[in-house]
């Protein structure tokens, strides 16, 4: 196959892969409901191979799961799932954490991570002002979230962390809007943006077990977010991906 066909039938399956975890995400898709690929050729607007590999690549995902008689069906998650997805996420990032010291950043990479933790500084204490900066922070957390696991100069663990957060309540900012809600949402952000500078700090100073300890404690706030969200249905809706979840209790 020519290289330009290679390259557009890549664009045309990232086209339907990210249609379609919309379509999830946003509930237009909702848990057992069975998707099939020819109805989503006519919904999505491209050919047929785009889409079969775009719902296996969902599959892999783990926000579709693949059924004996064909097609797929979009996966619901208990609160344990969450709960669980965030300690490993936890896990795999406190792992980046220790291996980064250990193996020791470079100047340059620690000069740009703290111009990063920087700009969240300015953000946090704009929100805490009486800013609306939410936005603004849930972008900085995510760019921080992706330096810091660069620094542990490991393609094998930014594969594995990848995998883990692809489904959307695992991701370092999947709660950080939600964490604007909570009653005590001045203390969780002071605390969460101090953890970010003491793992730098643990870093740069070679404390491989406090920066594994620092990452893995930032990850249970996230689980501290989730439970509030699950008691405030209001809160419970900025979760994104928030449909795909059974609460206990609830059909």
């Amino acid at each position: 196959m020519p290289d330009k066909e290679v390259d557009r039938s890549l664009s045309q399956t990232v086209k339907a892969q990210l249609a379609l975890r919309d379509l999830i995400l946003n509930g237009e898709l909702s848990p057992g409901d069975r998707i099939s690929e020819l109805p989503m050729v006519d919904r999505l607007g491209v050919s047929r191979t785009p889409v079969r590999m775009a719902l296996v690549r969902l599959e892999e995902e783990g926000l579709l799961e693949a059924i004996p008689s064909g097609g797929f069906t979009v996966k619901s998650f208990t609160e344990r799932d969450i709960f669980d997805a965030i300690e490993i996420r936890g896990t795999l990032e406190g792992l980046a954490a220790r291996l980064a010291a250990e193996r020791g950043a470079s100047g340059s990479d620690l000069v740009s991570i703290r111009d990063c933790l920087a700009e969240m500084d300015t953000v946090v204490e704009q929100q805490l002002a009486g800013g609306n900066c939410f936005p603004a922070y849930v972008e900085l957390n995510a760019r921080f979230h992706e330096m810091l696991v660069d620094l542990a100069q490991s393609p094998s663990l930014v594969r594995q962390l990848e995998r883990a957060v692809t489904l959307p309540f695992a991701s370092s900012s999947a709660f950080v809007m939600v964490q604007a809600e909570l009653p005590e949402a001045r203390i969780v952000l002071t605390v969460g943006q101090d953890h970010h500078r003491c793992v730098v700090d643990a870093i740069e100073a070679r404390e491989g077990a406090r920066a594994e300890a620092i990452m893995r404690e930032h990850a249970r706030l996230a689980s501290r977010n989730l439970r509030f969200a699950l008691r405030n249905q209001e809160t419970f809706d900025l979760i994104p991906g928030a449909a795909l979840l059974r609460r206990r209790g609830r059909t």
